[in-house]
């Protein structure tokens, strides 16, 4: 998504094309969710507006859906009109979306903003898609949709949990970052061994140690207190569910063409609410509203255990607690002195920004 083509296209006035900057590590701004990365994001950009300015470029798999707003905590339409952002309400909820076309999709809009000299800002916790945007992926050959099929009905009737005890047999690699849980991502591991011959680690580029095929600077937005997170995961669980999310479920609900097993519907959130739908459950009685509220909220904790597990292998990273009392300018503020630094200036440990 671009910027509303309401608002004034502010970065074709600002700063004159300046193409030293298209060398210059990609600023990729990342952290679990509900860290508070948005904010943080808004603030940088509002800091830089008048010597570099910023277009955010959504990392984030669930933010690309349209008609999906409260239960992916999608910025509201005054964020982002604050600052142009582009892959966002990108694809219809029927859509499948991949890795690979999000590579494409980043790829164009950080040609674009550089382009028009402005600097990109990735921003988003989806760690697959960062992987695959800096590290690159091979490509896969075609999955046979009779192989899709096949998986797909096994999924329906055996279980996540014990998909994933197969993968650990083809693909220990893939299963070993992939919860028991993580339905989409197990039967894509498995169609892709049983669709190619080759586990999917087997096409991901292995570039530990090495250069990324993008440079880019991360930092990292990182409680130190893992209960400061889980409250703020409750919390803001807490609040889609008061700001109408069952009922945005219900509206998709109602096109009649989605279901369960689509990717968009697998969205942390969307799943529990849709199941507790599925099962004639009523929402509106407060208790089963209640524990519906509670499997949304830990399905939540379980992604962000998974993100941070994902960015702990990412040596290079520069941690910025956001558990310390420092609001969204302040971690800014952080965030703008590594951002920016000279080549060489940056933290020796980085982990201990």
């Amino acid at each position: 998504m671009a910027w509303p083509p309401t608002q004034p296209d502010r970065t074709m006035h600002t700063t004159p094309h300046d193409d030293a900057r298209a060398d210059e590590p990609l600023w990729v701004l990342t952290g679990p969710t509900a860290c508070g990365k948005t904010a943080v994001a808004l603030a940088l950009a509002e800091r830089l507006r008048e010597t570099r300015p910023i277009e955010i470029v959504s990392i984030d798999s669930a933010l690309i859906y349209r008609e999906m707003d409260i239960g992916t905590a999608k910025p509201t339409a005054e964020e982002l009109a604050q600052v142009p952002h582009h892959l966002i309400d990108i694809v219809d909820p029927l859509e499948r979306y991949s890795a690979a076309r999000f590579v494409v999709d980043a790829t164009e809009a950080i040609s674009g903003i550089r382009s028009r000299g402005g600097t990109p800002l990735l921003v988003g916790g989806t760690m697959l898609y960062l992987k695959a945007l800096l590290e690159g992926m091979d490509e896969m050959p075609a999955i046979p949709p009779e192989v899709r099929a096949e998986l797909d009905a096994r999924m329906k009737a055996l279980g996540s949990v014990a998909l994933h005890a197969e993968l650990q047999q083809v693909d220990p690699v893939t299963a070993a970052r992939l919860a028991p849980g993580d339905t989409q991502r197990i039967q894509r591991a498995l169609e892709v061994f049983h669709g190619t011959g080759q586990p999917l680690s087997h096409f991901h580029r292995k570039q530990s140690g090495g250069p990324s095929r993008l440079p880019a600077t991360l930092v990292s937005l990182e409680p130190t207190d893992r209960a400061w997170l889980h409250r703020r995961v409750a919390l803001r669980f807490e609040q889609m569910m008061a700001a109408g999310f069952v009922d945005e479920v219900r509206r998709l609900r109602a096109r009649g063409d989605l279901d369960a097993d689509l990717p968009s519907i697998r969205c942390v959130g969307y799943r529990q609410v849709w199941e507790a739908l599925d099962a004639g459950l009523d929402l509106g009685d407060p208790r089963v509203l209640a524990e519906v509220t509670e499997r949304g909220i830990a399905a939540t904790r379980q992604l962000a255990k998974r993100q941070v597990t994902w960015l702990r292998g990412m040596p290079s990273r520069h941690v910025l607690a956001c558990d310390d009392g420092r609001d969204a300018q302040a971690l800014a503020e952080a965030a703008c002195g590594v951002f920016t630094a000279p080549p060489g200036v940056l933290p020796a440990s980085p982990q201990q920004t």
